[in-house]
């Protein structure tokens, strides 16, 4: 399974108000079919990197629905039966304490509906992709899952499609979800009938890292793992990267790295062989089961 870092994002897929640039989403989509993998398409819409077209626009509430409805559609359209999964709306519920939907440009202009109108939109475009709310911080049982679980659960109650739940899960050594509570989140979310995929998962260490921090590095990864097999309902474990060589944590969080299963020099980790460790007697019940990175062409 593949999931591509930028090349869906709005601002690299459509710049401007009148081009659309495929040529990365097409180059992955082109390589995950040709090695049978399936594709994660992140993500439709996104609070960050809109283009200014998008962030200075003055439209109408007609105009804004006009133009995501026709960029939703133009876009999962052109990948109609080659992605599996989108990424809907990514990271939409605020860090206050309020947990209320983050306001932007685009989602002040649809309305107070708008999640329900997107969501919509991308059914229509492609009725078998399968649709996901991804978000950061809402992987354990706190303040915010439980907003992202109201906001999940209301709209099945309305019968809007969706049909999962990414959980990112970056994260430092220190002061992580505890993985049980990770389990419960993806229980109760199973009990609304909603998949659950582990979609950003990588584990950041200091830059002069212990040989202990690899250990509960390794611990921890398959903790969450395993928390993933435990459930049914969780479908894909996809870790952000797969290699530290091309890992986006040393240029956004400073003094820090090591974060993925192999080291710059494509060396496994503590972490590759804790993972590997944990599938081996899972092997005759991965047939569905998705395990991927997040891959730049």
């Amino acid at each position: 399974m593949l999931v591509s870092e930028n090349a869906f994002k709005l601002w690299a897929i459509h710049p401007t108000a009148d081009r659309y640039t495929f040529e990365g989403a097409d180059t992955l989509v082109e390589f995950a079919e040709a090695h049978g993998m399936k594709v994660r398409g992140h993500t439709l819409l996104w609070y960050r990197y809109m283009p200014d077209w998008i962030e200075k626009a003055t439209f109408s509430p007609e105009q804004w629905d006009q133009v995501i409805h026709e960029h939703i559609t133009t876009v999962v359209s052109r990948y109609k039966g080659r992605v599996q999964y989108w990424d809907v709306l990514n990271e939409a519920i605020s860090d206050g304490g309020s947990g209320a939907l983050r306001q932007t440009n685009w989602s002040d202009g649809l309305g107070p509906d708008f999640v329900d109108k997107v969501f919509t939109w991308a059914h229509e475009a492609d009725p078998d992709a399968l649709l996901f709310y991804n978000d950061y911080g809402a992987e354990g049982m706190n303040r915010k899952s439980d907003r992202v679980y109201a906001l999940v659960k209301g709209m099945l109650e309305r019968n809007v499609p969706i049909h999962g739940v990414g959980l990112q899960l970056h994260l430092t050594e220190a002061g992580v979800p505890r993985p049980e509570e990770v389990q419960r989140n993806i229980e109760r979310l199973a009990e609304l009938g909603l998949q659950v995929h582990i979609t950003e998962l990588d584990i950041r260490l200091p830059d002069r890292a212990s040989a202990d921090m690899f250990e509960t590095q390794a611990r921890l990864y398959r903790a969450y793992l395993e928390a993933c097999l435990a459930v049914e309902n969780c479908t894909a474990f996809v870790m952000w990267g797969f290699t530290d060589r091309y890992s986006w944590i040393p240029s956004f969080q400073a003094g820090f790295g090591h974060a993925l299963i192999f080291d710059a020099a494509y060396r496994q980790k503590p972490a590759y062989f804790a993972i590997r460790d944990a599938l081996a007697p899972q092997s005759s019940k991965l047939q569905d089961f998705g395990a991927g990175c997040n891959c730049t062409p």
